[in-house]
């Protein structure tokens, strides 16, 4: 042990000294080799080292380089979404050919396509394909979907024009749009338009995409490809339509509404003169042969004025998909809701608000949407115009409410201990850092919740929503509903996307006293030879009760209140009390007025599609005056319902006294007698014969078990 201590007869365990050399020579060998290799390294490179001029179109490019690949990468975002729409669609759109009746069960509109019926391409004539490609997309065959050359040019006319004068659409895009897309007008729909496009050229042929587009665009009148246009327009098939009819066709596939010679044949024949003078351009025709279209243009079948509820009847059509999904039959007859004299007054109020108003206030759109209290729609005004823009507002834009949004959480506080007076106060309130100002600055201190809501008072939303739950007003919606909306800070000011179609059936709860309200469009649907597939009174489950009546009934009286004494003044009927609240969403960008008689339930929107602000329009001027106008049409009678709540109107009572007064006076009065029979004069016995034989073969005939059935298969031949 003592010589191993003292390290004699063998060597140390661990030489220390040894390993510290070891790691201090390898360090430094491995540091002078990395030295030799980055000057070797560098050597090269060297070697391609650039400076000046093109070291900065080195820089250039390889900053390109790098947006190109993040460019890629949001575009592929986007592109997937794309294609699974149109892999989900592409073997589902318009299997449906539904024939559309009003309420009375008069025919107004068709959608959808029955493809058995539909003209091979072979058979639609020449002219009517070039004129079709010579105004739409020239480069049709030369293209993978997507124009290029032609978008250059097109950006090129219009910055020359300083206004949109061509489209750089292709004429895929256009089918991608009208098969799989809204026309609404958003950066991410333009984009998966493109790559809808570039997967229509990918799976089907030149010839199969043309013929596709013939048959599904629409071309107004409610018809939806070449081949209803033309029988519409001309009373005859597409194989039969000359040049100057084909180029009247084609020159509407831009504008359908706007070139409709229904609607403007001046504007209809200068756009088919364009569309032939679009064919000579092309090469296609000589001015030699186009020049006898031009002397004689084509002459359209006359049908008077049009009133198509477009907008409805695309509505119509999703029901009617919804409600048959699964089922075999898909060529249908349905007996929708709409009031076609309704619906004229609605687009008749909307169109003169628009009109008179848009330019000099900066909006120019809008939306209507009228219901019964059981949420039958009798009228729908999803636009401006149909022909411009086939977006439908009224059922598909989610726009802020604004204060049209604050009777739900009023609603809510009604049912959590509050009451019409109870006194609350006009003050500071914050949720978070957020906290609410009032349209008008400043507080007002103590006041009633009813004076609160006629005042659409910012700050007492707020509390209430705060007091009695967020998650209660969100509950309370679901009932409705409407179960989109998320919990936020000014979810009481409306900061959540509704469409009116919604907001309008919220509302119908309120005018129906508490009980649901699931708006519908469809009363039933039937197959040609008449066999019932669908009866909304039927099938659908029975209307329940969600609300209180009292509390409903409290809340109506609050909104009786907006109308008489708040904003909704401008919205007063003279023959019955209406409800209604009004509401403008943050820097004026939309514009409601939301009211309800005891009959009808009307929402009125304004504002505009890329949602730049009005001049300063609120809810309780335009659209409160169009509702007003739109509603003195829709009401033909003094004996309206009375709204739950609200007391009925003073000449509603003084009608309801005199009919009692007249009905008193018959039952009290003594009956007429008649006079005796020897003092009536005897018909001739040839006369009486006569209707002796007709009662006979009356008493003969068949009854009818099903007058409907009939009255739809007689319609066969025409569907």
């Amino acid at each position: 042990m003592w010589d191993f201590l003292q390290g004699n007869s063998r060597g140390k365990l661990i030489d220390w000294l040894k390993i510290d050399s070891w790691i201090d020579s390898g360090l430094y060998g491995a540091w002078i080799g990395f030295r030799d290799w980055w000057s070797a390294y560098s050597s090269f490179f060297g070697r391609f080292e650039i400076k000046g001029f093109w070291r900065a179109c080195n820089e250039l490019a390889c900053e390109g380089l790098t947006l190109s690949v993040a460019g890629f990468l949001v575009v592929l975002a986007f592109a997937l979404p794309a294609f699974e729409v149109a892999q989900g669609k592409i073997n589902l759109s318009d299997e449906y050919s539904v024939t559309f009746l009003d309420r009375y069960g008069n025919e107004i509109g068709k959608r959808g396509l029955l493809r058995d019926d539909s003209v091979p391409l072979e058979e639609i004539p020449d002219h009517m394909i070039k004129a079709t490609l010579a105004t739409e997309d020239r480069r049709f065959f030369d293209h993978f979907g997507i124009d290029v050359m032609g978008t250059f040019r097109a950006l090129a006319e219009n910055a020359r024009a300083d206004q949109v004068v061509q489209g750089g659409s292709s004429l895929t895009q256009q089918l991608a749009k009208n098969m799989f897309l809204t026309p609404e007008k958003a950066l991410s729909r333009k984009i998966k338009e493109a790559f809808i496009a570039v997967y229509l050229e990918n799976h089907y042929t030149k010839p199969e995409i043309l013929k596709l587009y013939f048959d599904r665009a629409y071309l107004g009148g409610g018809s939806y490809g070449v081949e209803a246009a033309a029988h519409y327009y001309f009373g005859k098939s597409i194989r039969e339509v000359t040049l100057a009819e084909s180029a009247m066709l084609a020159g509407m596939f831009k504008a359908p509404t706007r070139y409709a010679p229904h609607v403007n044949l001046a504007a209809s024949r200068a756009r088919a003169n364009e569309v032939l003078t679009n064919m000579v351009e092309a090469g296609y025709l000589s001015e030699g042969q186009v020049y006898g279209a031009r002397l004689n243009p084509a002459r359209i079948v006359e049908r008077g004025d049009s009133n198509t509820p477009d907008y409805f009847l695309d509505w119509a059509f999703e029901e009617v998909q919804r409600l048959m999904a699964g089922k075999p039959n898909h060529i249908l007859v349905a007996r929708t809701t709409v009031d076609l004299g309704l619906q004229k007054s609605a687009d008749d109020a909307l169109e003169d608000t628009v009109n008179k108003y848009g330019r000099s206030r900066n909006f120019n759109n809008g939306a209507l949407v009228s219901m019964e209290t059981d949420g039958a729609v009798r009228a729908m005004v999803g636009g401006k115009d149909y022909g411009q823009s086939q977006f439908n507002r009224a059922a598909h834009a989610y726009r802020q409410p604004g204060s049209s949004f604050k009777p739900y959480v009023y609603l809510t506080a009604l049912q959590h201990g509050f009451t019409p007076e109870t006194v609350v106060s006009d003050g500071y309130v914050s949720c978070g850092r957020w906290s609410p100002k009032n349209y008008s600055g400043g507080f007002r201190g103590r006041m009633t919740v009813r004076t609160a809501l006629a005042k659409s008072i910012n700050t007492v939303a707020v509390k209430l929503s705060l007091q009695a739950g967020r998650e209660n007003v969100l509950a309370d919606l679901e009932k409705i509903g409407i179960r989109h909306l998320k919990k936020t800070c000014s979810l009481a000011l409306g900061d959540n996307g509704m469409t009116p179609l919604e907001h309008v059936g919220g509302y119908a709860v309120f005018a129906s006293g508490g009980i649901e309200v699931r708006p519908y469009a469809i009363e039933e649907i039937r197959t040609i030879p008449g066999e019932l597939l669908y009866n909304h009174d039927r099938d659908e489950p029975p209307r329940k009760r969600i609300f209180e009546q009292k509390v409903v009934e409290q809340l109506n009286s609050m909104l009786r209140t907006v109308v008489t004494a708040g904003t909704g003044r401008r919205s007063q009927l003279d023959y019955t009390n209406n409800a209604g609240k009004t509401g403008t969403s943050s820097a004026y960008r939309d514009a409601w007025f939301m009211g309800y008689t005891g009959q009808y339930v009307t929402g009125v929107w304004l504002g505009n599609d890329d949602f730049t602000p009005m001049a300063r329009v609120t809810g309780g001027s335009f659209p409160a005056e169009a509702w007003k106008t739109y509603m003195e049409a829709a009401h033909d009678t003094d004996n309206i319902p009375v709204i739950p709540g609200v007391e009925p109107h003073p000449r509603q009572v003084a009608e309801q006294q005199r009919i009692a007064a007249i009905m008193s006076q018959s039952s009290t009065a003594e009956l007429p007698v008649p006079p005796p029979a020897e003092n009536v004069k005897d018909m001739p016995a040839a006369t009486r014969q006569v209707l002796q034989e007709i009662g006979k073969l009356l008493k003969k005939a068949p009854r009818l078990k099903n007058r409907r059935r009939n009255e739809s298969a007689t319609r066969e031949g025409t569907i």
